[in-house]
């Protein structure tokens, strides 16, 4: 039935072995779980694509995986638009030392990343936070704001905005770390100046895996250097005067 759920599609391919256990080390098999649940799960629930499954370990697994090596030991991690858990489920796996929360606004795709997380055994590193990045920066009623050493986020926005949306959950001194593709270059020379203007350093492009996946994957990364007060709302009109005239 075209459509349908194929868990044969996860298995990894012979050629990519070498890579997948230079990325994943001693915990491939809970690579390969995982991948096994985007395959069969994620299908159904419409999170990935019955023509991506051919391709998950090395556009999607291997593709997460390698940005690993951008990301310091030990630290907190907010995975912005997290989906289906790319890259956020991929990074826990491949690095235990890491405290992930997976930000994804939409309940299925949340539904989704609290099963797997427990299927998995991820529950003491992973948590799973529904809302958006703002609300996440904001906090609610039952949550205080978030705020991470690295903010990551795959193929979520352009570089402004989502600059906007994750500077402010990353400490002053933390990284925003962005996969993004073959335009990388060309949106670092488009928004440098508004990621400077959101409290961002100098955008710098690299590549993550290189000798070990092919094509390597891109990434841009933003030093949090300063944060920078929201705008205030204009209260009421302007009148002739140009004073704000209250309603």
């Amino acid at each position: 039935m075209a459509g349908a759920p194929d868990p044969a599609g996860a298995t990894l391919p012979p050629e990519l072995a070498d890579a997948a256990r230079a990325l994943f080390g001693d915990r491939l098999d809970l690579a390969a779980a995982y991948a096994e649940l985007l395959a069969t799960d994620g299908v159904v629930r419409g999170l990935i694509g019955p023509r991506e499954t051919p391709r998950l370990w090395d556009r999607h697994l291997l593709n997460c995986a390698a940005v690993a090596e951008r990301i310091p030991e030990g630290v907190e991690v907010l995975d912005v638009g997290s989906g289906a858990g790319l890259p956020g489920l991929v990074l826990a796996i491949a690095r235990p030392d890491l405290m992930i929360t997976l930000v994804e606004p939409l309940a299925r795709r949340t539904s989704f990343l609290t099963e797997a997380v427990d299927e998995l055994g991820l529950t003491g590193t992973v948590r799973v936070f529904r809302g958006r990045a703002e609300e996440a920066a904001a906090g609610t009623a039952e949550t205080a704001p978030l705020r991470g050493d690295v903010v990551t986020a795959r193929a979520v926005a352009p570089l402004d905005r989502l600059a906007a949306w994750c500077l402010p959950l990353t400490v002053v001194g933390g990284r925003l770390v962005a996969l993004k593709g073959a335009s990388a270059a060309d949106e670092i020379a488009e928004h440098a100046a508004a990621v400077a203007k959101l409290g961002g350093g100098e955008p710098t492009l690299h590549r993550c895996g290189v000798g070990v996946i092919e094509p390597p994957t891109t990434v841009i990364e933003v030093v949090h250097e300063r944060v920078v007060a929201p705008a205030r709302a204009t209260v009421g009109r302007k009148s002739r005067g140009g004073r704000a005239r209250r309603r």
